[in-house]
């Protein structure tokens, strides 16, 4: 049994990670408008270069996994953190394709790897401390986008040119990796890492969930200001469907971790499916403003802690090593966040984007319909 002092340690340097990786997204989402001007790319081209992103997270997710299992999170997470800072200096000028292709795949590999490999030490560290963390290091994540999101705006306004915006999160990123270091977990698992394996059993019915889950946020993220903005009779931004998403997303993993506390990971998951899923059935059928944003709101916090007690399921299921599980969940559940989009847009374009929302709400409410796993495995 580990004592309070290098629990606490142990804690604050997976919501550190957290945290950066949150706030690497949001410094690249920044940077997205200026790779397509620098590179003179129309919306088409645009999107083909960013599965650049998709596909080295895909390939990193899996490779950490087995990185973590022979070496530990300790140098897969602070190598994903430096590789992802490293790239977005030079992404911030580049205007050359190849050398963007290569800068955006290699960022994609880094996040993949720091991702995976921190999931995995927060499953660790939430079972050596014995009461429910996931949500609330999750929450950093959010925290960290944020932060990120809002600090390039405002440095902005102050006449700081973007590549010294970018270097002063370089810096940042670096300088916190460096004072975590000795909070994150550097013991291999028992046997080394388990190799490339494909999900197996329960550990597939998990991925598939969090893939589900990850897809309903996606589809709120690059859906949700479409929905609106065909509601010109609500007369409010588009943006505020996502922002009272993730608000209500923040806020319900600031408390998940009590709220689990008090009343056991299944009834969570199964709550939340169903609020999830009512959300998106809300937005659909609201003939006004304030119930479509109350839709939202309930999907974010549905969704909320969804995905921590997935996470939760993997480091405890027997099928297979927990670091692999959660390389395979993670990895399903990143396919969600790259389908997810063209999935939507499929079914409205066949139908309708209501449609799709609702099948959305659907979706939710068979995750909600597997809320015993949380208790079986």
């Amino acid at each position: 049994m580990m004592n309070r002092p290098e629990l606490k340690r142990l804690q604050n340097s997976t919501r550190t990670v957290f945290f950066l990786t949150g706030a690497i997204f949001a410094l690249w989402s920044c940077l997205v408008p200026v790779v397509k001007h620098h590179a003179g790319l129309n919306d088409g081209s645009l999107g083909l270069l960013l599965l650049c992103l998709g596909c080295g997270s895909v390939l990193g997710m899996p490779l950490a996994g087995l990185w973590v299992g022979r070496w530990g999170c300790r140098p897969v997470a602070l190598g994903g953190l430096g590789l992802a800072g490293a790239v977005l200096l030079p992404l911030s000028w580049l205007s050359f394709l190849p050398g963007l292709a290569l800068g955006i795949f290699l960022l994609g590999v880094g996040l993949g790897a720091v991702e995976t490999a921190i999931n995995i030490q927060a499953v660790e560290v939430e079972q050596r401390s014995d009461t429910p963390l996931l949500s609330g290091f999750h929450a950093w994540f959010s925290i960290g986008g944020a932060a990120g999101a809002a600090a390039s705006p405002v440095l902005t306004l102050t006449g700081m040119p973007l590549w010294s915006i970018i270097m002063s999160g370089q810096i940042l990123v670096f300088v916190l990796a460096l004072r975590v270091w000795p909070g994150l977990l550097h013991q291999p698992e028992p046997g080394g890492g388990e190799g490339f394996a494909l999900p197996r059993g329960l550990v597939w019915v998990l991925g598939l969930l969090t893939g589900i889950a990850f897809l309903a946020e996606g589809a709120v993220l690059d859906w949700g200001a479409v929905f609106l903005q065909g509601r010109p009779s609500f007369g409010i931004q588009p943006g505020w469907g996502y922002a009272v998403f993730a608000t209500a997303m923040t806020l319900g993993r600031l408390s998940g971790d009590r709220v689990i506390a008090l009343c056991g990971r299944p009834l969570i998951m199964g709550l939340g499916g169903l609020c999830a899923g009512s959300g998106f059935a809300l937005v659909v059928m609201a003939p006004d403003a304030p119930l479509a944003l109350a839709g939202f709101f309930l999907i974010g916090l549905g969704c909320a802690n969804i995905v921590p007690v997935l996470y939760n399921c993997a480091g405890r299921q027997r099928v297979m090593k927990a670091s692999t599980a959660v390389a395979a969940i993670t990895t399903l559940g990143y396919a969600g966040i790259l389908a997810g989009p063209a999935l939507v847009g499929a079914v409205a374009h066949a139908t309708s984007l209501s449609s799709a929302f609702l099948m959305l709400a659907a979706l939710m409410i068979v995750v909600a319909g597997f809320c015993r796993l949380a208790r079986q495995s």
